[in-house]
């Protein structure tokens, strides 16, 4: 039996940064599906059932923190863990997205390096490779 690897869907509305994290996360070793927007967000979910979340708290459309409460809401997707990527520094806006169901923030910019130590510890060790 073959073994996948894990899946990450990596949700920004900056192109840039989605396309240098996902470049990064797949030299990691990861699967890496990406969206623009909380309703893109919310279809990659259904669509790819990713392992697990990074996602920035503002997007078009749907907000990351809503984007959140769906999740956690339906009984099918409450145990994707999710990770807040944000430049919100403010302790008030991390609140929230522990309030809407994030396991961790990560303010943006950050290094690659602690961005990938957070999604190890989030789903419990780095990757076989």
């Amino acid at each position: 039996m073959t073994s996948r690897l894990k899946r990450l869907l990596l949700v920004d509305d900056y192109q840039d940064a989605l396309e240098m994290w996902a470049f990064f996360l797949r030299s990691s070793g990861y699967e890496v599906v990406t969206a623009r927007t909380g309703l893109e967000a919310i279809e990659q979910v259904q669509n790819s059932q990713p392992d697990l979340l990074l996602l920035d708290l503002q997007l078009p459309e749907l907000s990351g923190v809503d984007v959140a409460r769906r999740l956690r809401a339906s009984k099918d997707t409450a145990h994707i863990p999710l990770i807040a990527v944000t430049g919100f520094s403010q302790s008030r806006e991390h609140d929230e997205a522990r309030r809407a169901g994030f396991d961790a923030v990560i303010v943006k910019p950050c290094e690659p390096s602690a961005l990938l130590a957070e999604v190890e510890r989030v789903l419990g060790g780095p990757i076989d490779t």
